[in-house]
């Protein structure tokens, strides 16, 4: 995964950047406003780039960059990427469960 936000997390800080994957299939149009407003609400996120520290003391990381994970609602800072994207960096411990994004693509194509 390229970064291209221009933003490097440091420490234990984590970039990631909101997946909505409701929104793809959606007939309902959400302004860009309101979705900024919202990304901070968003638990479901791409990790984009983690921090040099991020769990140094665990024996397997919690994710890498390209998975999809949940993290807790509220946690970190918004901050718009020098490509215009509206970004969150994250405590490395915020996220606390990695998505199987194919095992969620394919149960919606057998619901469909």
């Amino acid at each position: 995964m390229i970064n291209k936000s221009g933003l490097h997390p440091q420490g234990h800080a984590v970039l990631v950047l909101p997946y909505e994957p409701e929104l793809s299939a959606s007939r309902i149009v959400i302004p860009d406003s309101v979705r900024q407003g919202l990304s901070v609400l968003e638990n479901r996120v791409i990790v984009i780039e983690v921090g040099p520290q991020a769990w140094d003391e665990e024996k397997v990381p919690r994710a890498v960059p390209g998975d999809a994970v949940f993290v807790t609602k509220h946690a970190g800072f918004v901050a718009a990427g020098a490509d215009g994207l509206m970004y969150r960096l994250v405590n490395d411990r915020d996220i606390f469960c990695r998505i199987n994004r194919e095992a969620f693509e394919a149960s919606k194509a057998s619901a469909a």
